[in-house]
């Protein structure tokens, strides 16, 4: 838990998974920078965590912009959408009559991925949803926006182990505030964090040997200016 008493976000989950360090830079370091993809992104968001927006069609009754918090997990946040489906399984919800079973639904800006970055932020809020509402949830769905279709994602036991392992994990780093060194790969350039995180000078074996290089060709030059 942080010193002001609140938990970590729930949606850096998604980023901690992508990147250790583009998460670091944004959450630990507060640093960040938007491209095409994070502003589509954080738009798609906008619209969906409208908190006035509930409707009700038949046995369906849908949330948006709902909070959760998961004191086991340590993580707080926003669904996009939660939809109750009435359901003999389910929990009493007041105002309502009958029972009613809650499928967390995300929406992402892009298309489905083969990593589990999203499906871990679903995951983190199912676990939210069943701690809040002391019930079972067994599925919950990802929306891309690209593709305009969902992914129902089923909320196995591993994935439930693998989310609140890496929840663990995002708390350790945000307690000893550490931001881990780049590992460049593919993933890099769709980060929106690319040029403050500069993994191009990560690549080289010796950055101290690098940088000892430009000071000596800077100095070099200046001699041969006078």
């Amino acid at each position: 838990m942080r010193d002001d008493g609140e938990y970590l976000q729930m949606s850096g989950i998604q980023h901690f998974a992508f990147c250790r360090r583009q998460w670091a830079l944004a959450y630990l370091e507060q640093q960040w920078s938007e491209n095409l993809r994070t502003a589509e992104g954080r738009l798609l968001h906008e619209r969906c965590h409208d908190e006035s927006f509930r409707e009700k069609r038949g046995g369906l009754l849908t949330v948006r912009g709902m909070r959760v918090i998961s004191h086991r997990l340590q993580l707080s946040g926003t669904c996009d959408v939660v939809e109750f489906h009435a359901d003999p399984n389910g929990v009493p919800l007041q105002g309502q009559e009958g029972l009613w079973l809650p499928v967390p639904v995300e929406y992402k800006r892009g298309s489905p991925k083969q990593s589990d970055a999203d499906r871990l932020q679903l995951c983190a809020q199912a676990m939210a949803l069943e701690e809040m509402l002391v019930c079972q949830i067994p599925r919950g769905a990802l929306f891309y926006a690209q593709t305009h279709r969902r992914e129902l994602v089923e909320l196995t036991p591993e994935l439930r182990q693998k989310t609140a392992g890496m929840a663990q994990e995002m708390n350790r780093y945000f307690a000893r505030g550490h931001t881990p060194r780049v590992k460049p790969g593919k993933h890099c350039n769709a980060c929106s964090l690319k040029a403050l995180c500069l993994p191009a000078l990560y690549r080289r074996v010796d950055v101290g040997a690098y940088i000892q290089e430009h000071l000596t060709e800077a100095a070099a030059e200046e001699g041969e200016a006078h």
